[in-house]
Formats: C-alpha cells, sequence, structure tokens
C-alpha cells in the first residue's frame, strides 16, 4: 500500500511539473515579466517534485514542518548562486543585472558565470527541489505515546511494592537470628489454647 501510493503520487505530480514546464516553453523571455515567468514556473515543477515524495509518504507520512538545517545549510546557498546566474541572464539592462555583472567582474568568475547562463532552466529546477527538500515530517506519535503510558504504569505498579529506602515489600514473616517469626504465636499461648482445649473435650465425655 505504502509503495502504490508513492508510486501514483509521484506519478501524478510528475504530469503537473512536466505540465508547468510545458507552459514555460509557451513564454517568450524577450521581456523581464516572460524571463522570471519560465523561471518561476521551471522552480515551481522541481519544487513540485519534492513535494510529491513528501506527500506520498517518503518520509512516513505526519505533519510536514520546515526542516531549518535543511534550509540554512543546503537552500540558502543554493538559492544564492542559482539566483546569481539568472540575474547575469536576465534581459536588458537593469540595476540588479548590471550590479551582478560588475561584481562578477570584480571577484574574476565572468566565465564561469557565462557557462552557466546556458542553463538557467536546469538551476531554477534544481533550486525549487531543493526548497522542496527544506520540508519534513513529523511521522505518527500515537503509538509512541501509548507505549510511553503502559511503561509509566508499570514503573507506577512496581514502587508501590516496594517500602521505604526502595525496599520490597513481602508477605512472609519475618525472621531474626535470635527466634521464630515475630508474628508467630509464643510457645506458652499456644500451650495454653492445647490446655483449654482438652478440658472442654473431658468435660463433654463426663457428661
Amino acid at each position: 500500500m505504502y509503495g502504490l501510493t508513492r508510486a501514483t503520487t509521484t506519478l501524478v505530480f510528475s504530469a503537473v511539473a512536466g505540465l508547468l514546464i510545458w507552459f514555460a516553453t509557451q513564454i517568450s523571455n524577450d521581456q523581464i515579466g516572460g524571463y522570471w515567468a519560465r523561471v518561476g514556473l521551471v522552480a515551481g515543477a522541481g519544487f513540485l517534485m519534492a513535494l510529491s515524495q513528501l506527500l506520498g509518504g517518503w518520509t512516513k507520512w505526519g505533519w510536514p514542518r520546515l526542516s531549518l538545517a535543511v534550509f540554512i545549510t543546503a537552500f540558502i546557498p543554493v538559492a544564492i548562486v542559482s539566483l546569481w546566474v539568472v540575474l547575469a541572464g536576465e534581459p536588458g539592462s537593469g540595476w540588479f543585472h548590471n550590479h551582478v555583472m560588475a561584481w562578477t567582474r570584480d571577484i574574476h568568475v565572468s566565465g564561469l558565470v557565462t557557462d552557466f547562463l546556458y542553463y538557467i532552466p536546469v538551476l531554477a529546477f534544481g533550486t525549487g527541489l531543493v526548497f522542496g527538500f527544506s520540508f519534513d515530517t513529523t511521522g505518527p506519535r500515537v503509538r509512541d505515546r501509548e507505549v510511553v503510558v503502559d511503561r509509566d504504569r508499570e514503573v507506577v505498579q512496581d514502587d508501590s511494592r516496594r517500602g521505604w529506602f526502595s525496599r520490597r515489600r513481602t508477605d512472609t514473616p519475618t525472621t531474626t537470628s535470635d527466634g521464630p517469626a515475630a508474628d508467630e504465636p509464643l510457645t506458652a499461648d499456644r500451650e495454653a489454647t492445647t490446655t483449654s482445649t482438652t478440658d472442654s473435650t473431658t468435660e463433654r465425655e463426663t457428661v
């Protein structure tokens, strides 16, 4: 069931991602608006692919949450590098484009950035994919809570059998080194009981 759900979700989201990429091919990137629309659609396709694994049970169900460690350590550096190249390939001579190109020349990476200009859609898709990887699920916790409750009950029952100083209470009579158990009847009491029983028997026989 788990494998079938994940496979179906992956297929559906792949179809939607492919549709977004097809929409991107229908938009002209000669203008700034069309350029960013194409980049956004391709990045959205990458995000959908990661989301398909999240919703399909890749992380064993549970409520989605943002993993700050992955977001800060992985997504932010990838987004900065990808955005740098995307701004460098922006058509026209906008403010961001001019400044990025100037900074590129200052740090002597013009050749590297120019090579990546031909793969801007790939960078956009990868950025959306890494952003989707920043999400995780908490996972089911109901069964774990039940196990914890059962263990707590066992601990309480075990503690109830213990006396002071964490010593177990026992129902067996305590004995001392000097004689029999403390709650055992004394010899005189047993003899008195035996004598009274004998006297009552003799009286009944006499009558």
